[in-house]
């Protein structure tokens, strides 16, 4: 099976919650609203990809429950190939979303279910349709050995590769060196360099440190900020793009690495991958949740030609 891009990662049932405010603990709030949809950082940036015109191929491991059935649901509507395994004595991921009604910032908590015990043997089961990708991406939600070996054989195979850090960890740089793009947020890069960043600037530093431990490229996305891009020779500030009032922000950094990779698979050069990133992740703030709020090409190629023939 050749596909434009592989994904391993983790689906999870994203339930979210609007409210004024966290609560504390003991205390109950009424919130504002409440939806349940598809999620999780692999999943959604398979979905990004694939409505952004790839070819996309997704693993992880599923139990076999309702949760399962949204997963597969989304992936079909999406034309992502499913790559998952499904296990009837576990269970499916969840996530509990808090979305600050007032901000539309977020917070999270992730309970990967039966994804928790992907491992070595589920990369060999499907080490053939890795070597035959042009791009390999994967995240931090699944087991980090499973990602490191990953990431190995994509790399043997010549793919490109791609590191999403996210949830933030510390990474070895045996890890960091297989990596072509390692794409990190402001918080993900001080975990893994020790550098706050709070600027274009900092964004430089810690880019650099990532490079010094062994990394091809470093991406770090900076929100409104847009983000920096860095491969050794002149850093590169992208501006961030605007394509409407701000809904919500869960997924964002989902949406940029699912269009990244599916730009990168068409073979165009990083920067401009990078803004089609940056206009895949543009309009997915406009719209609530998180697979849902993906865009399809059109309107990725719509919102390019707008802000680049102005």
């Amino acid at each position: 099976m050749s596909l434009d891009v592989v994904i391993l990662g983790v689906f999870v049932a994203d339930t979210a919650y609007r409210a004024e405010r966290q609560p504390n603990m003991g205390e109950t709030i009424l919130g504002q609203s409440f939806t349940l949809g598809p999620g999780g950082k692999g999943s959604n940036q398979a979905v990004a990809a694939g409505k952004a015109g790839a070819s996309v191929g997704f693993i992880t491991k599923l139990g076999k429950d309702p949760f399962a059935d949204m997963a597969l649901t989304t992936w079909d509507t999406a034309g992502v190939t499913s790559l998952a395994t499904q296990h009837a004595d576990s269970y499916t991921g969840a996530a509990y979303i808090f979305v600050d009604e007032k901000t539309r910032d977020n917070a999270i908590i992730v309970c990967p279910g039966v994804a928790t015990s992907i491992n070595r043997s589920d990369i060999d089961n499907h080490k053939q349709t890795i070597a035959q990708c042009k791009v390999f991406l994967t995240q931090l939600e699944q087991p980090l050995d499973a990602a490191e070996y990953a990431l190995a054989c994509a790399k043997e195979a010549g793919a490109t590769t791609i590191l999403n850090p996210a949830p933030a960890a510390d990474l070895p740089a045996s890890l960091i060196a297989l990596c072509d793009y390692v794409t990190p947020n402001e918080t993900e890069a001080e975990t893994i360099t020790g550098v706050l960043v709070a600027s274009v600037a900092d964004a430089v530093k810690a880019a650099e440190v990532l490079l010094n431990l062994g990394a091809g490229a470093a991406i770090i996305t900076l929100g409104e900020n847009g983000c920096l891009y860095h491969d050794g020779t002149s850093p590169v500030h992208v501006p961030a793009i605007t394509a409407g009032p701000v809904v919500e922000t869960t997924g964002a950094g989902d949406a940029f690495n699912g269009g990244l990779a599916a730009a990168l698979a068409e073979g165009n050069l990083p920067l401009d991958a990078i803004r089609f990133g940056t206009a895949t992740a543009a309009i997915s703030v406009t719209q609530s949740g998180t697979a849902p709020s993906m865009p399809d090409r059109n309107e990725i190629e719509t919102l390019l030609r707008r802000q680049f023939t102005l």
